[in-house]
């Protein structure tokens, strides 16, 4: 009986372990921040909604879910994670297996009013290199992107 316990025991914590201290994104919740982004731009403009997408603490921003705004030449106009990159040309920009994901992510936008599109990125919660899944809408001349990180 005592033996059961503590498998029972250690199972628990190594299941709680495993867990992470935040809750992953969903293709769902990507979707939904990015709607969400795109609504506040249309009926608040640009110049109020960047700097709230570009804030950390802002509304914009959940643990790993983060939106970021291009300009469909690779300029990034917003960007929820890394403040550094707005006001940069990005088109060049690479993941660690040589895609070249902005210059990508721009042409698909170009192309179609909204779609996934799989790279790899750092995670800003774990710091690491994770696969990661990026949802966009274009409005006008942007591109207004999500992603989830995929464990």
């Amino acid at each position: 009986m005592l033996r059961k316990l503590l498998f029972a025991t250690a199972a628990a914590a190594m299941a709680a372990a495993a867990v992470p201290a935040f809750a992953e994104a969903s293709k769902d919740d990507a979707i939904a921040m990015v709607k969400k982004a795109v609504e506040a731009i249309k009926a608040d403009g640009a110049d109020k909604t960047y700097p709230l997408i570009s804030d950390k603490a802002g509304p914009f921003i959940k643990d790993d879910l983060y939106v970021v705004v291009y300009q469909l030449d690779g300029k990034v106009l917003a960007h929820g994670a890394n403040a550094k990159f707005i006001g940069k040309d990005m088109i060049e920009a690479q993941d660690v297996d040589g895609k070249l994901y902005v210059k990508e992510r721009v042409e698909l936008a170009a192309k179609q009013p909204s779609f996934w599109q799989d790279y790899k990125f750092v995670n800003p919660v774990s710091k690491k290199v994770e696969p990661k899944a990026m949802y966009c809408e274009r409005l006008d001349n942007t591109a207004v992107c999500a992603g989830i990180y995929k464990l």
